[in-house]
């Protein structure tokens, strides 16, 4: 009887330590059936997150992503900023090593560096600003989505602003890093320019550097000093040193001396002394948004070009029109239809530029 009783009670013991070991397996199956959020982040270049320009731009277009999906910035949205060069392939890979969903690298200086990650973590996600993502046989990398832009289109709409309303006939141009993403800023400025004033006289000259605003207030000193009344600053940081400037003589002068600002309506950027004339609007903050919506939605564009122009209003001139008149609205929107259409073809390279101030004197 005895017996009896110990063999039903370990039957017993058996079938509850099943029955609790099932319960274990369920909810753990339940855990990990949950979806986890949706994860990503950004490495700016070395104007900083908060350049008034092109990584304020992206990094407002990756918090609006965030906004969008109740995520939390700081863990589930963040940035991650760099001084100096050397920071991005740390940055890059540490958001890796974070496990982000999609990581975004701000700039075209970063190309290298992506690609390099791209190629040590193939299952990462990344996205590139400005520039294609290639491997060592010159074809797009499969875990990268570049975001390009046709810059030339929007600098050619403020060139016609500038052409159309400079005083002095002599405006000028100040780059970040001369490189083949920032000709096409001037080449379009220049076009834009001579379309509608072919007796202005241009100014061009570059900082070397997307951090430098001490570098873009001396470029202005010397261009203003030359008696150009508007300079359109496509410098990132650097160009703060355009406004700066603009500010000190418009200031102490009562002159207007004007700014064209970049990447985004710069109009703040122009007071009080409301220097700002207009802004090419580069809409990177809208190109992280799409490309992040999509990963989120499981349609990453892997190994795709994506390119943003006035068609896909991707480009374009800043909202905020005070400073200027319906006649020169006017223009531009005709003008903008007119490279739409296709019946304008803006140039991007000094060649480029060449062949179509020939093509005006015809």
């Amino acid at each position: 009887m005895f017996r009896k009783r110990i063999a039903v009670l370990a039957a017993c013991m058996i079938a509850l330590a099943a029955s609790l070991a099932g319960c274990g397996n369920s909810g753990s199956n339940s855990e990990s059936s949950e979806k986890a959020s949706f994860r990503a982040a950004m490495v700016t270049d070395t104007g900083g997150v908060d350049d008034k320009s092109f990584n304020q731009s992206a990094w407002e277009g990756l918090q609006k992503f965030g906004k969008a999906h109740d995520l939390k910035t700081g863990s589930d949205v963040k940035y991650l900023q760099s001084k100096q060069p050397t920071d991005y392939a740390p940055n890059l890979n540490q958001l890796v090593q974070q496990k982000y969903n999609i990581i975004f690298g701000i700039g075209f200086l970063m190309q290298s560096d992506i690609q390099k990650a791209a190629q040590q973590h193939p299952d990462a996600h990344f996205a590139l600003i400005d520039s294609i993502a290639v491997d060592k046989d010159n074809k797009p990398l499969k875990n990268v989505a570049s975001l390009t832009f046709k810059e030339q289109q929007g600098s050619f709409l403020v060139g016609v602003v500038a052409g159309l309303m400079t005083k002095t006939d002599k405006v000028g141009f100040v780059g970040g890093v001369n490189s083949a993403l920032i000709k096409k800023f001037e080449n379009g400025f220049k076009a834009g320019v001579k379309t509608v004033n072919p007796d202005a006289e241009i100014y061009a000259q570059y900082a070397g550097d997307f951090n430098a605003p001490d570098k873009g207030q001396s470029i202005a000193d010397t261009i203003y000093s030359k008696g150009a009344d508007i300079i359109y600053a496509a410098a990132g940081n650097s160009g703060n040193g355009v406004f700066t400037e603009a500010k000190t003589r418009t200031k102490s002068s009562g002159k207007k001396f004007w700014v064209i600002g970049v990447d985004r309506d710069q109009h703040d950027e122009g007071m009080p002394e409301n220097v700002t004339l207009t802004s090419m609007v580069k809409r990177v903050d809208q190109a992280i948004y799409d490309t992040a919506t999509k990963a989120e939605k499981g349609d990453f564009p892997g190994g795709q070009v994506v390119e943003y122009g006035l068609a896909e209003k991707g480009i374009g001139i800043a909202p905020t029109t005070d400073n200027l008149n319906q006649k020169v609205l006017d223009q531009v929107k005709s003008y903008e239809k007119k490279i739409i259409d296709g019946d304008i073809v803006v140039p991007t390279t000094d060649n480029e530029y060449k062949t179509y101030l020939s093509s005006l004197e015809k």
